[in-house]
């Protein structure tokens, strides 16, 4: 009987090599290489890497949707992905990922928020290089000039009396990988001036080579006479002597106008502004950390959030200030006014005064006309130079009036914990255990003096008619004043406001 024969085994199913892997890293290398040769710059590397990275994976999946069918017809076993490609796949996704993100952060808000010097921006992306350019054509009579500058100083100046021309000075710097990318960038960023009726356009154009970095200061003159806009998102601006309109947005940067003759508007996200010797009337809005208003024959309107500080000065017509701690409003002011975060202090200001705010020491000297101010959590301390109506309403600080010793005038002050003092004998004074209270009249009362007070004392004090203080007296608030503000004139204010109430109760904590 012969044995069984034992059953032929098919040789095992070669496992075929999948090639995927090093196609996806040969095709980065080249990338990178070209990129260390400056053939391509690392700029547009990260650009093309944010959008198409997914181009990798799907490359990757047609390498092994190959590989697969080839091995079905060979009748060989099929390569995975294996541990290695596994780690590849999720090193392009999550890369790509953080890529595509961050080509969508506002990097420009970034570096405004940080002011990151702009040398040092352009130099994440390369080298930084110079270039210099001039523009000039005649100038329309009677046009106007509007300018658009999205990243560089802007500086307007007259040209000479006789010149009917514009010239522009262009001085511009460039971020690239090398000289050649500089200048083909410089090539695509020039300026252009273009005239459609009575409108000058000069657009600096940095935004005209995309993302590359450009920043391009502009030196501009041209006949006096013409209105001027500047509309600019990063970079200082400044204009000077104009005998016509200025109009200034800016998102970032400091801006000065100076000597002009016609209205004045600057608009600011971030920066200070600086406004002198102005002929017309002055607007400014937005958020800015300084700003200085002076010697304005007309009218001056601030409306915004100013962070640091405010200086008001000689301002010949109404004067408008609103923000979200303060709310002023004055007929007009001779001498000067300082505004900050703790303190307000002016002098020579002349009513009808309307002055609502909070967590501010008040101080005003030489003020003429109507009175009416509330505040709370800071002290206050207003001196007359001629008499009005007055009222004052206060919490948490002490409040002193002073009032020109010749005058006549009616008073009713309250306070609760606090005291009343007076250096006028006809007042009738009573201070309590909680609360303190003065009423009567001086002289013949041309006048209503309302004081209200609570968790402070009230003072009322005599002060020489002309106008400061009586000398030796120093009130509550530190730094207090003595003195008068010598060669001053009463001035009648140009309206009064209505006679103050009787009594404004103070409220509860």
């Amino acid at each position: 009987m012969s044995s069984p024969v034992a059953p032929v085994m098919p040789p095992p199913r070669r496992r075929r090599r999948s090639f995927a892997g090093p196609v996806v890293l040969i095709i980065l290398g080249i990338v990178f290489l070209l990129g260390n040769l400056h053939m391509l710059s690392w700029m547009r590397l990260g650009t093309w890497f944010a959008h198409y990275w997914p181009a990798l994976l799907i490359v990757w999946g047609v390498i092994k949707l190959i590989e697969y069918q080839q091995a079905q017809r060979e009748g060989s076993t099929p390569s995975g992905i294996g541990a290695g490609g596994i780690f590849l796949v999720v090193v392009i996704v999550v890369c790509g990922l953080i890529a595509t993100q961050a080509s969508r952060f506002n990097w420009s808000g970034l570096r405004d928020e940080i002011n990151i010097d702009d040398e040092d921006f352009n130099n994440l992306f390369g080298e930084s290089y110079n270039f210099d350019d001039h523009l000039e054509q005649d100038f329309p009579a009677g046009a106007s000039l509007k300018v658009l500058n999205d990243h560089g100083a802007v500086s307007i100046h007259a040209g000479t009396d006789d010149s009917n021309k514009i010239t522009v000075v262009v001085r511009k710097k460039v971020g690239a990988d090398n000289q050649s990318d500089a200048g083909k960038y410089n090539d695509q960023t020039k300026p252009t001036l273009t005239t459609i009726g009575g409108l000058v356009t000069l657009d600096a154009k940095v935004h005209a080579a995309g993302d590359h970095p450009v920043m391009t200061d502009l030196d501009i003159s041209l006949p006096r006479k013409a209105a001027v806009t500047v509309i600019s998102r990063r970079g200082d601006v400044t204009v000077a002597v104009r005998n016509n309109n200025v109009d200034v947005t800016t998102q970032n940067g400091d801006v000065s106008v100076e000597d002009i003759a016609g209205n004045v508007k600057l608009s600011l996200e971030k920066g200070s502004g600086k406004i002198v010797q102005i002929t017309g009337d002055v607007h400014v809005e937005g958020r800015l950390s300084e700003v200085t208003v002076t010697d304005v024959k007309g009218s001056a309107q601030l409306d915004g959030e100013f962070s640091e500080s405010v200086k008001l000065g000689r301002i010949t017509k109404t004067v408008t200030f609103k923000s979200s701690r303060t709310d002023m409003e004055f007929s007009k002011i001779d001498g000067d006014l300082d505004l900050d975060s703790d303190d307000l202090r002016g002098e020579q200001i002349t009513g009808p005064l309307r002055l609502t705010t909070r967590s501010k020491n008040i101080r005003l000297d030489a003020v003429s006309g109507d009175v009416r101010l509330q505040d709370q959590n800071g002290g206050v301390e207003v001196n007359l130079r001629s008499l009005g109506n007055v009222q004052i309403d206060n919490r948490n600080g002490d409040v002193q009036l002073g009032v020109p010793d010749k005058s006549g005038f009616r008073v009713d002050a309250r306070t609760r914990d606090g005291e009343v003092q007076s250096e006028f004998p006809e007042l009738k004074v009573n201070n309590g255990e909680r609360e303190g209270t003065a009423s009567g009249s001086v002289g013949s009362p041309t006048a209503h003096l309302v004081i209200n007070n609570e968790h402070g004392g009230i003072e009322i004090r005599r002060v020489p008619t002309s106008g400061g203080p009586k000398e030796g007296i120093s009130g509550g608030i530190p730094g207090g004043v003595s003195g008068g503000v010598p060669g001053s004139k009463q001035t009648k204010p140009a309206k009064s406001l209505p006679e103050p109430k009787q009594k404004v109760e103070p409220t509860e904590n």
